[in-house]
C-alpha cells in the first residue's frame, strides 16, 4: 500500500505523540507504530481498523504511512491514534527509529504462515524493547489467522509462549475477514485510558507496565 495519500493522514514525518483535551475534557493522542516484514499485512490490519477495509492488491509501503482513528472508550475518555505503518523491506530498516522512538505504542505483526516473518517479528520486538524507550505497550500480532490450517507454519502456542516470555500482548488475527482487529485496539485504548490519570490532560501519556498475556481470547 502506498504512502503517498492516505485518508485522515500524511506521509511526512513522524509526530511526536501526546495527549489533548477533547469535548468531554479527556482526550489522549497516541502514537502507534506498526512493524514487521514485508507482505505480512499491516497496511491490511491499519486499513481495516481505520476504515473496515481489505484490499486484496495492496501495493508495499514505501517509507511509512499515517493515518488515524479516533476511539471513546467507556470513561468517556477518546483515545486519538496515530498510526505509522512503516516499509518491511530490508532498505528502509533503518528508518524505523525515526517511528518507534517516541510512540508509546507498538505492534509487531508476522504472518502465520512464514517462520521467516516470525523470526523478524522477533527481532523487532528485541529492538523495539532495546532502544524504544518510551514504548510501554507492544503487542504481537499473528495475521492471516484465516487461512487453512495446512498453511500455518506458526504455531498458535509458539506466538503466545514468545510473547508471554516478552511482556507483550498477543492475538491471532485476520485482516481479511476483520477478525479481532477492533478487539486489539479498543483494548488497548481501554487499557491506556485507564492507566492515564484522569488530571493529566495536556501531557503526553507515558504508560508505565506492559500486561503480560492471558490464556484464552485476545491478550491484547
Amino acid at each position: 500500500m502506498s504512502s503517498a495519500k492516505r485518508p485522515n493522514g500524511r506521509a511526512s514525518g513522524p509526530p511526536v505523540g501526546g495527549a489533548r483535551n477533547g469535548p468531554e475534557g479527556k482526550s489522549k493522542q497516541i502514537k502507534l507504530v506498526l512493524l514487521g516484514e514485508s507482505g505480512v499485512g499491516k497496511s491490511s490490519i491499519a486499513l481495516r481498523f481505520v476504515r473496515g477495509e481489505f484490499n486484496e492488491n495492496g501495493e508495499a509501503t514505501i517509507g511509512a504511512a499515517y493515518l488515524t482513528k479516533t476511539i471513546n472508550v467507556q470513561n468517556s475518555t477518546a483515545i486519538k491514534f496515530d498510526i505509522w505503518d512503516t516499509a518491511g523491506q530490508e532498505r528502509y530498516h533503518s528508518l524505523a527509529p525515526m517511528y518507534y522512538r517516541g510512540a508509546p505504542a507498538a505492534v509487531v505483526v508476522y504472518d502465520i504462515t512464514s517462520q521467516v516473518s516470525f523470526k523478524e517479528a522477533q527481532r523487532w520486538t528485541r529492538e523495539i524493547i532495546d532502544f524504544g524507550g518510551s514504548c510501554s505497550y507492544i503487542i504481537l500480532l499473528g495475521n492471516k489467522s484465516d487461512l487453512s490450517n495446512d498453511l500455518r507454519a506458526v504455531p498458535y502456542e509458539d506466538g503466545k509462549e514468545f510473547a508471554s516470555n516478552n511482556g507483550l500482548m498477543f492475538t491471532e488475527v485476520s485482516a481479511k475477514t476483520g477478525m479481532n482487529v477492533d478487539d486489539v485496539f479498543t483494548n488497548l485504548a481501554a487499557k491506556i485510558a485507564a492507566q492515564s490519570s484522569p488530571e493529566s490532560n495536556s501531557t503526553t501519556v507515558r504508560p508505565t507496565n506492559v500486561e503480560r498475556t492471558e490464556k484464552g481470547g485476545c491478550a491484547c
